[in-house]
């Protein structure tokens, strides 16, 4: 009895640790979101998204959001926003209010396109899906941080 019990512990603990191993962190709220990056000193990654939709945004997302090199990149150095358009889920008023303005203030014109905002909210890349996996992603974004950081230098 003692052995079943320790043996469903550990699945247990093994399934809750893949489980938020595999969630990624997307906010929805910008100006939360925002806030975060602030305190944190961490960029923001805005992914504008038809996540119901769109093919090359589900190939981003399958791609490079949902592998674990990006995870443990964006969980240590990004704040995530979905700033997402569907056709087909529901959100509410306000949400969809807050992303079309996002979507006009930083003229979106296609999905996905993936904005990086440093902790103060400039951008500092603009960018949409890339072939090459999460390693390439990943490292696309640390390059373009650091031409962004020595610019402003």
């Amino acid at each position: 009895m003692k052995r079943w019990v320790t043996v469903l512990l550990f699945m247990t603990l093994l399934v809750s640790a893949r489980a938020l191993q595999a969630e990624n962190k997307w906010h929805e709220n910008f100006q939360e979101a925002m806030e975060l990056a602030g305190e944190t000193q961490k960029y923001m990654l805005l992914n504008f998204s038809g996540s119901d939709w769109c093919g090359w945004c589900h190939k981003l997302s399958d791609e490079v959001f949902s592998q674990e090199a990006f995870q443990n990149y964006s969980e240590e150095h990004l704040i995530l926003v979905l700033l997402d358009f569907p056709r087909n889920k529901p959100q509410s008023d306000s949400l969809k209010k807050q992303n079309k303005e996002l979507l006009e203030k930083y003229g979106i014109r296609g999905f996905p396109t993936i904005l990086l905002l440093d902790p103060k909210g400039n951008t500092a890349l603009q960018t949409g899906y890339r072939a090459g996996g999460p390693e390439a992603y990943v490292e696309h974004l640390k390059s373009s941080i650091e031409t962004y950081e020595e610019k402003r230098k």
